[in-house]
C-alpha cells in the first residue's frame, strides 16, 4: 500500500510539472482550481441523480444496489476531484461520467460477491447450493479435540 501511495505522489508531481512546464504556474493554479470547481458542482449534479436513482428504487421495492454503489462511486469522484492533482482529477472525473462509473461498478460488485462468498464460507464452513437454495450438511460439524497417542516414560 506504501508503494502504490509513493508511486500516486510521483505521478501527481510528475503531472503538476508537465503542466506547469506547458502553460506556467498561473495557468497551473488556474487549471487546478478550475478542475475543483467544476469537479464539485459535477459531483453534486451526479450525486443528486444517484440519490433521486435510490429513492425511487426504494420506493418501488426493487433492489438498489446499482444505486447505492453509483452513489458511493459519486462521492468517491468527488473527493478525489477535491485532492489537489491532475491525476487524481482524471481518476475523480472518470467516476462521475456514466459510462466509466458504470465499468468501476460492475467491477466493485464482482469483487465485493467474491469477498461476500469467501466471508461465508470461512464463518460457516463449506454449503451446497441446490437450485438457489442452501442444503445444510446432514451432521453439524463439531470440532474434534486433537488426540496424540502414545505412552509416558519416566527416567
Amino acid at each position: 500500500m506504501a508503494v502504490a501511495f509513493l508511486l500516486y505522489v510521483i505521478a501527481e508531481i510528475a503531472a503538476i510539472w508537465a503542466v506547469g512546464s506547458a502553460v506556467g504556474v498561473l495557468g497551473t493554479l488556474a487549471l487546478l482550481l478550475g478542475g475543483a470547481f467544476l469537479g464539485s458542482w459535477l459531483a453534486r449534479r451526479e450525486g443528486g441523480k444517484a440519490m433521486r436513482a435510490f429513492t425511487s428504487a426504494a420506493r418501488s421495492g426493487r433492489p438498489a444496489e446499482k444505486e447505492l454503489t453509483d452513489g458511493m462511486l459519486v462521492g468517491l469522484g468527488g473527493v478525489l476531484i477535491l485532492v489537489p492533482g491532475f491525476v487524481s482529477d482524471v481518476l475523480g472525473l472518470l467516476l462521475m461520467l456514466p459510462p466509466s462509473r458504470a465499468v468501476a461498478r460492475r467491477l466493485w460488485l464482482k469483487r465485493m460477491e467474491k469477498r461476500a462468498v469467501r466471508f461465508a464460507n470461512r464463518r460457516r464452513g463449506p454449503v451446497m447450493v441446490v437450485d438457489s437454495e442452501v442444503v445444510a450438511s446432514e451432521e453439524p460439524r463439531q470440532a474434534q479435540p486433537t488426540v496424540i497417542e502414545g505412552r509416558i516414560v519416566e527416567n
